[in-house]
């Protein structure tokens, strides 16, 4: 069985046809790459697997589990995480607090508990903000740590967001266009990175 598997897959948006009896797999471990121009359905199809749309027909699965059974916020809970075409931050937040949202998942203290701050919340806390730090040294970026998403560059931001996906410790990561509007240096770092999360994260 593949890790995600998608068949005959199918979505309109009234006459017109985004995604046409699309089927595929990708295998655990591996790197897989959806290329064509834009308009042609790739963040449509990123988009269905986050289960922001539905389709018409056919079937989308993550390790035996059927995503169409699914509400798009329990997506997450299951190791699935995504970057957008369009970054999507909160820009008057630090590095560090956007990456700590991708944490989200793992929160197992109850409202109450945290209320009242009890020890089981600041322990916790620990343990993200550690897992965090990991990643905050994996992407290099140490000097932004602090700073708010709005007064970065696009490049970092970019960068920024790959972390908050990896924060989350998924098992399947979904990079919309993860290299669009880099620098040739910036994309070679995009590469390496992304060879990195297979073969040491296991991503």
């Amino acid at each position: 069985m593949s890790l995600l598997e998608i068949e005959n897959v199918t979505l309109r948006f009234g006459g017109v046809t985004a995604v046409n009896d699309l089927s595929m797999r990708v295998e655990e471990g591996q790197v897989f790459a959806l290329v064509g121009p834009n308009g042609a359905g790739k963040s449509t199809v990123f988009n269905l697997i986050s289960r922001f749309y539905r389709p018409v027909s056919g079937a989308i699965r993550f390790d035996g589990t059927d995503l169409l059974a699914l509400a798009p916020h329990e997506v997450p809970g299951l190791g699935i995480a995504r970057t957008f075409q369009n970054i999507e931050l909160f820009h008057q937040a630090t590095v560090l607090q956007n990456l700590l949202v991708g944490r989200h998942r793992h929160r197992r203290t109850t409202m109450i508990e945290q209320i009242l701050h009890l020890p089981s919340v600041r322990s916790e806390e620990r343990a993200h903000r550690l897992a965090v730090e990991e990643v905050i040294d994996f992407l290099d970026l140490q000097p932004y740590r602090d700073s708010r998403i709005a007064g970065l560059p696009y490049g970092v931001r970019k960068v920024v967001e790959l972390g908050r996906a990896l924060a989350s410790q998924p098992r399947l990561l979904l990079l919309d266009e993860p290299a669009s509007g880099l620098s040739v240096e910036e994309t070679q770092n995009m590469r390496w990175w992304i060879d990195d999360i297979r073969r040491q994260m296991g991503i």
